[in-house]
């Protein structure tokens, strides 16, 4: 490319680009593409390297767009991309860097310039570009070949058969991204493309017979997580000169596209790029593969191969068979994948992979609730929820949908009561030096609530985390006596806020009766209505516990008695008298043999007479399930005031605040 160029404002100026997008038509054989393709530089890895390039690249291009029809350079470029593909798999055994090196750079060109095409144009235009040759002035012969639907199995191809080696990260990075920009085209419709070109050659192509391998292959670049290789400045020997860097290939013509970048532009720093997103082409393949397994199915009913894939695929170490009526499945190491997922939570497109594997793949999911390290997965997903302040919505409901589909096994649910961590870092409201797995998840569970209610006021978030709680509910076993401190603490939030609206609503009523403004009702019965139902959901989470494992959980008796005030508002109100049934009887029965055991009791008495009491209550007085409002109330003895609070005041304080 001749002269060197030293920041993004001088690409307009550089002649060999003036060259490929001027009026004059070049031959594919004509010397200007070898040296057009022989430039260094570091494919951008970042939003904010790419955006600059895409800036300096949209006037060239829409020059481009201007005289392609006359000049076909375009495809042209193409060609010449394509003719370097078919030995790129033998080039890559021979260590032939410099033909890989040609082969990445023109891809490079194509996929900056389609991601400006696709912006300015439709899908039939765009098709169109590709058709245009270099034919001489006057005539208007194209080529049979559909050039468009070349490429994009060249590129299938490519991603599947190109071993990943430090000389062809940067060529695979670039194939999955230029597919990824030719997908894009959904991001411009907001009706769902089902008939559009590369749709079709994805679906119905020559693309089609290579699902299962290109799935399989972009799962295994996500799980290698593959760091980008350093720039291979030692392949191309570096000189000096004039202020610039110039590379001794192809009698020194070097610069170009990239270089603006590495010498001046933002990409100056790779070091720094690399920190920012040191794993590009993990990145890129996961969000590919995600973009593929949800794309519709097609409009004659036709399923989706990608998802077909993504949901079937086996456990290389399963012997049985795959039924022949399976299409596009194969195998794959469900450990590596396992281990890849619970490294990389901290981004949404893997939490949104992790929530698609658990919830259509079968085998993926029986092999994930069957992990004894389970906690190495609901761990990333409970951090996640523990910073919703720093987290996108999307990251959390997935967060949360996955927590949903955990815990609708109840072998989950006991064995993680059976998990114990120490010392939680991350969780800062208070120090936790030894708690379950389970006490912990229904502590992140209560705090994301209380965050919604004060903060976003989502009605949906909060009901899946009191269903996720109420999934668990039956299974609670050795509750913290934090976990079940926020349990109770969390009932008294909306206890409060029940009473705090219920008041509002009395005081419209009293104001509005002398006129005819009414309008403020229907939304505070609306509001009541939605508080009511929490609240009922956190009565029948409790219920749940009492019923099926009270003698497990003396620290939840502990707290249930020590707020018994915050219950006693719902005994007669219709919407929770049936559920208060068992609640009345645990009060009751633990609140006589407190009273009996006299006041002022240390901390381990009262414990101790929890414990025997819980051995002692007869089962059957706890209903399993509540079908209506009981006939008579159970006897409620009063509670010894002084033995209970003494003891919980020294039991449960919190460093700083109180439940």
């Amino acid at each position: 490319m001749g002269a060197n160029t030293s920041q993004v404002s001088d690409l307009s100026e550089n002649q060999s680009l003036h060259t490929l997008i001027g009026t004059e038509s070049i031959s594919e054989n004509d010397p200007f593409w070898n040296q057009l393709i022989s430039f260094t530089f570091i494919s951008p890895t970042n939003s904010g390297d790419s955006k600059l390039l895409e800036e300096a690249v949209i006037p060239l291009a829409k020059i481009l767009i201007e005289n392609n029809p006359r000049t076909g350079n375009f495809g042209a470029l193409v060609r010449i991309f394509l003719g370097r593909t078919k030995e790129l798999k033998i080039s890559t055994e021979c260590q032939d860097q410099l033909f890989i090196w040609q082969a990445h750079n023109a891809l490079f060109m194509i996929r900056c310039l389609l991601k400006v095409f696709i912006r300015e144009m439709t899908e039939e235009e765009l098709h169109l570009q590709f058709s245009y040759q270099e034919r001489a002035p006057g005539t208007c012969d194209a080529g049979s070949e559909d050039l468009l639907e070349e490429l994009m199995c060249n590129l299938v191809h490519l991603v599947v058969e190109v071993p990943l080696l430090d000389i062809t990260y940067s060529i695979l990075f670039e194939a999955v991204t230029t597919m990824l920009v030719l997908l894009s085209y959904q991001l411009f419709h907001k009706d769902i493309l089902r008939d559009g070109l590369i749709y079709q050659y994805l679906m119905k192509g020559r693309c089609l017979s290579l699902t299962s391998r290109l799935v399989k292959t972009l799962l295994y670049n996500f799980i290698r997580q593959e760091k980008c290789p350093p720039p291979a400045t030692h392949i191309f020997e570096q000189h000096s000169e004039g202020g610039g860097l110039f590379y001794g290939l192809a009698s020194g013509v070097a610069s170009g596209l990239w270089s603006v970048f590495t010498l001046g532009g933002a990409g100056s720093k790779p070091g720094l790029d690399q920190e920012q997103n040191p794993l590009p082409l993990s990145n890129q393949s996961l969000l590919l593969l995600l973009v593929l397994a949800n794309l519709t199915d097609g409009p004659n009913g036709c399923p989706n191969p990608y998802r077909q894939a993504v949901t079937c695929f086996k456990n290389t170490q399963d012997t049985s068979s795959i039924p022949t009526e399976q299409h596009h499945t194969f195998q794959i190491n469900f450990n590596s994948l396992y281990t890849a997922l619970c490294d990389q939570q901290r981004s949404d497109q893997a939490t949104l992979l992790l929530y698609t594997l658990l919830h259509q793949n079968t085998n993926m999911r029986t092999y994930m609730l069957s992990r004894t390290d389970m906690e190495n997965l609901v761990m990333p997903i409970l951090e996640i929820l523990y910073h919703v302040e720093d987290r996108n919505s999307h990251h959390v409901y997935m967060a949360l949908i996955i927590l949903l589909i955990l815990t609708e096994d109840d072998t989950f649910n006991r064995s993680i009561h059976e998990v114990v961590l120490k010392n939680i870092t991350w969780y800062s409201e208070r120090s936790l030096t030894e708690i379950s797995l389970g006490s912990l998840l229904i502590l992140v569970v209560i705090r994301t609530i209380q965050f919604n209610m004060t903060r976003t006021r989502d009605k949906y978030l909060h009901t899946n985390c009191l269903a996720a709680l109420a999934n668990m509910s039956a299974q609670f076993r050795c509750l913290h006596q934090y976990a079940a401190q926020r349990i109770i603490s969390l009932f008294a939030l909306l206890s409060k806020k029940h009473n705090k609206v219920l008041e509002q609503a009395t005081q419209s009523l009293r104001g509005t009766q002398g006129g005819d403004d009414s309008s403020v009702l229907p939304d505070y019965a609306q509001d009541l209505n939605v508080i009511e139902e929490v609240i009922r959901m956190m009565l029948e989470i409790i219920n749940s516990c009492l019923s099926n494992s009270l003698h497990h959980n003396p620290n939840l008796v502990y707290a249930l008695l020590y707020k018994r005030e915050l219950f006693e508002q719902f005994r007669t109100h219709p919407s929770f008298q049936d559920i208060m049934q068992n609640l009345d009887t645990v009060i009751g029965f633990f609140s006589q043999r407190l009273e009996i055991a006299g006041t002022d009791l240390s901390v381990e008495r009262v414990q101790e007479v929890i414990m025997k009491g819980a051995q002692a209550l007869p089962k059957e007085r706890l209903k399993r399930s509540v079908d209506g409002v009981p006939e008579t109330k159970p006897e409620r003895g009063r509670l010894g005031t002084g033995a209970l609070q003494s003891a919980w005041h020294v039991k449960g304080k919190v460093s700083g605040a109180e439940v």
